[in-house]
């Protein structure tokens, strides 16, 4: 295993330095501001390989995230946006023999062998796997201001699949800090693939040095579960149907909430899945917009966090009308900034505000 430089200093936060301002209410001891929190699970094909291929339909999705990164970018430093962007550890290596010198000695043995990424074939390095390596968009990431690069593990590991372990797991998590740490990157923020948090898992989080993490949204359609249990088919149409109609509320996160956490981490708590443009239900796109709106007016005003989050491959198809989606949730923000005070923090960010709440 290949231990990070000593001279390369990570980066405190993984972003720009960016001043907080007064965090207290001086008369209340309240956080006096609501927030937008934005999160992308930046994974590529390794998110979705034991499902999709790369030459299948699903390829041009993956590879247009390449194309649709940049302008997520752009739009954010356009309109004053921090992001989180959990990047799955593979995705650091310049080439294959560089990500092979981070394999952790444990890894998962999952029963469904399909997910176990070390099988995977790639090529010899991002020029000639655009799916499988993307450290030039990790620069261009760390590069622009507000962003903070944090965990989306390094393998894309399942935390409540069959086979998979504790020991597996923290070594896992050692393997991210490491290689990140190699690109001049610390880690704070994690984000679980399949919002599978295990919380019997959280002391190995807080031992690799994590200090937030993205929760499920309330609701037994977003409970942690795995991917055989019965009822996750359900609970993806459960999902779906509450992204028109919003069934479950709009799962705002009070300042207190997100620094009580039980498992001493900070939970800063998913509200929202963003999903990209889509020609079937395109004609529904007002209703969800709507919900989006709704309930970030609902947390500017009664100062909680909102946290939307979403894949980069999800607007590489697509890609200019999902854009659009995303600009005019952002112009919503702008709106609710000027009137409100509410704030874009990354999930670092709100983690340093949520601190001011504990003793």
């Amino acid at each position: 295993m290949i231990f990070g430089s000593a001279e390369k200093e990570a980066r405190a936060s993984c972003s720009l330095p960016y001043r907080l301002g007064a965090l207290l209410d001086s008369a209340t001891g309240s956080i006096p501001f609501g927030a937008l929190v934005v999160s992308l699970d930046f994974e590529l094909h390794w998110g979705v390989r034991h499902i999709r291929t790369t030459a299948g339909p699903y390829g041009k999705n993956i590879r247009g995230a390449r194309t649709a990164i940049p302008k997520i970018l752009l739009a954010f430093e356009q309109f004053g946006v921090a992001a989180t962007w959990a990047t799955v550890g593979f995705l650091f290596a310049r080439n294959r023999r560089e990500l092979t010198d981070f394999y952790p000695s444990v890894r998962p043995g999952y029963a469904d062998r399909r997910l176990d990424p070390y099988t995977e074939t790639i090529g010899a390095g991002e020029s000639d796997d655009p799916f499988h390596f993307a450290r030039s968009l990790i620069d261009r990431i760390r590069d622009t201001p507000r962003q903070e690069i944090g965990s989306h593990t390094f393998s894309h590991y399942y935390c409540l699949e069959d086979g998979q372990a504790a020991e597996a797991f923290r070594n896992d998590l050692e393997s991210a800090c490491q290689i990140a740490a190699s690109a001049g990157v610390r880690l704070k923020s994690i984000a679980l693939p399949g919002n599978q948090f295990n919380p019997s898992y959280a002391p190995l989080v807080r031992a690799a040095g994590f200090i937030s993490y993205r929760g499920n949204q309330p609701g037994g359609m977003y409970r942690a579960r795995n991917s055989k249990e019965a009822s996750a088919a359900l609970a993806r149409i459960g999902r779906l149907t509450d992204a028109y109609l919003n069934v479950s509320g709009h799962a705002l996160t009070g300042w207190d909430e997100a620094a009580s956490a039980a498992n001493g981490l900070f939970d800063i708590r998913a509200s929202r899945f963003l999903r990209p443009y889509s020609r079937r239900t395109a004609s529904f796109d007002s209703l969800r917009l709507r919900q989006i709106a709704e309930a970030m007016r609902k947390a500017a005003r009664e100062r909680r966090i909102y946290h939307l989050w979403w894949h980069p491959h999800n607007f590489g198809a697509d890609i200019e009308e999902s854009m659009a989606i995303l600009r005019r949730i952002l112009m919503t923000f702008q709106s609710l900034r000027d009137e409100h005070g509410f704030r874009s923090l990354s999930m670092n960010e709100a983690a340093e505000v949520a601190s001011r709440l504990r003793p």
